[in-house]
């Protein structure tokens, strides 16, 4: 025999299963991290298609942490070239075609044979465009999935967002990559919610509408213009607020109607908010093109004539022009109340303000949180300058975008003041900010966020200490059962 005495072969058993137990037992403690294969990449699109222009993005995020992290980032942004997609109504196929050089762009970023969700929002634009024909809005969608479909991409839909429904996920995206709602805590090993959460408010303007959207103190009246949402475990009562045509290119449309009407239909009209010497002629038949001026005005019989828009560079009276585009007195003196008799309880908290509401004030230098007056006088001051001296000024700046500063700028101070009530003081606890670390803020992220469940109504699941892996714990299951089996098998050659 290959042991002398029966001692000897005892000894060797256990010995044997001695060394066994203790590597089962290293296996068992080895953290899950450890020992599995890097996680897979996973990505998703959003098309934003607006009313003046189609925005493509591509996020990115590690498939184990995709329902109760934070880890979304973005990995493209593509500007469409040519017009937002309701301005293909008349030739819907072209609203396609015209989203294939970013899906190109997309798809040199993305790995192949991924699985990735695409999909489309369209906001206001078409709104206004649903508004006036509905049949057309239906073949652009229809053109815009088309083009998508023959892309390698799980395609989810073409859909116009409510304005509610914009200002919800603006907010959403703020907050979720504020770390508002969870956030990474490397003692306890796992997502935690912030002890004492900061809140932001969304502030969005874009070229035919504008949403506010914020958390009140106390309680909302008016649920009409409300969101009740529940994220990783805790609700949240928001209130949001889209205001259709009164983004900033539908309020120059409609400023410069009022101009024309208030100069009893002469062919040269003064413009307070064009640069002096700057002019610009439009044709009447311009205002039938959108919901927003083409509405009946007695005042006016529009025609097919044209106007010069005469630039006089009047700050004043600039700001006493759009602040007439509001109806202010249908509130009378509720302080609860925006214009048009809008409910909207008073604003708290701290806020972002992004898209148009930064890229007017990044151009003015004015968003390293100036304090009120600094920025009206920055405004001010701006306005008086003359068309010669903005354009050698400013020779890169887009010649057709130049001259609207002065009425873009003076049109957020009367939203925010007079429609949406910040004050001296609230007015520091606005943020103009269009990225938080490399991702854009606005719609897009929340949107995908929600429809691909990467944001629980649950709690994440509260895990503290090492997190035994399976993969471990089913080697040390193996080894055991074997040591038992060698042990028989010795003892059957002993007997």
């Amino acid at each position: 025999m290959m042991f002398a005495n029966k001692k000897h072969f005892i000894t060797a058993i256990v010995g044997v299963l001695a060394a066994l137990s203790i590597i089962a037992l290293v296996l068992s403690l080895v953290k899950i991290e450890d020992v599995t294969l890097p996680p897979t990449v996973k990505y998703g699109m959003v098309f934003d298609a607006g009313s003046s222009h189609t925005s493509l993005f591509v996020y990115e995020w590690d498939s184990d942490k995709e329902n109760d992290t934070g880890v979304v980032s973005q990995t493209l942004s593509c500007d469409v070239q040519g017009p937002g997609i309701s301005s293909y109504a008349s030739d819907p196929p072209k609203a396609g075609d015209s989203l294939r050089e970013c899906l190109d762009k997309a798809l040199k970023v993305i790995p192949k044979k991924r699985d990735v969700p695409a999909y489309l929002g369209a906001t206001a634009g078409m709104r206004l465009l649903r508004e006036q024909n509905s049949s057309a809005t239906a073949q652009v969608l229809a053109e815009v999935a088309k083009t998508m479909r023959e892309y390698p991409v799980a395609f989810k839909g073409a859909r116009i967002l409510t304005g509610e429904e914009e200002g919800t996920y603006g907010w959403i995206t703020t907050n979720y990559l504020l770390e508002s709602f969870t956030k990474f805590s490397p003692k306890a090993h796992t997502w935690i919610h912030p002890e004492a959460p900061n809140i932001f408010g969304a502030l969005d303007l874009g070229g035919a509408s504008t949403q506010i959207s914020f958390r009140p103190e106390g309680s909302v009246i008016n649920w009409n213009e409300g969101s009740k949402l529940t994220l990783y475990g805790y609700n949240y009562n928001i209130y949001t607020h889209s205001y259709l045509c009164y983004g900033q290119n539908e309020m120059l449309k409609r400023l410069a109607k009022e101009l024309i009407v208030e100069s009893s239909s002469s062919t040269r009209v003064a413009h307070p908010c064009y640069p002096k010497d700057y002019n610009e002629t439009i044709s009447l038949s311009s205002f039938h093109t959108s919901p927003c001026t083409n509405r009946s005005d007695p005042r006016l019989t529009l025609g097919d004539r044209n106007v010069t828009l005469e630039g006089r560079g009047n700050a004043s009276g600039c700001l006493a022009a759009i602040k007439k585009l509001f109806n202010f007195s249908a509130c009378g003196q509720s302080p609860d109340c925006t214009f048009d008799g809008i409910y909207q309880p008073l604003v708290s908290g701290r806020f972002i303000a992004f898209s148009a509401f930064y890229y007017n004030f990044k151009f003015l230098n004015l968003t390293e949180g100036q304090s009120l007056a600094t920025v009206r006088e920055t405004i001010e001051h701006f306005c008086t300058r003359s068309w010669e001296d903005l354009s050698s000024s400013y020779p890169e700046e887009k010649p057709e975008r130049l001259p609207k500063y002065c009425a873009n700028a003076n049109y957020i101070l009367t939203l925010l003041l007079d429609a949406y009530k910040f004050n001296e003081t609230s007015w520091n606890n606005i943020f103009f900010q269009m990225k938080v670390g490399s991702t854009d803020v606005g719609w897009t992220l929340g949107y995908m966020l929600n429809l691909t469940n990467m944001i629980p109504a649950e709690a994440p699941v509260q895990v503290k200490g090492h997190v035994p892996s399976l993969w471990a714990a089913a080697v040390a299951f193996i080894i055991l059962t074997l040591g038992l089996g060698l042990a028989a098998l010795l003892l059957l050659l002993w007997v």
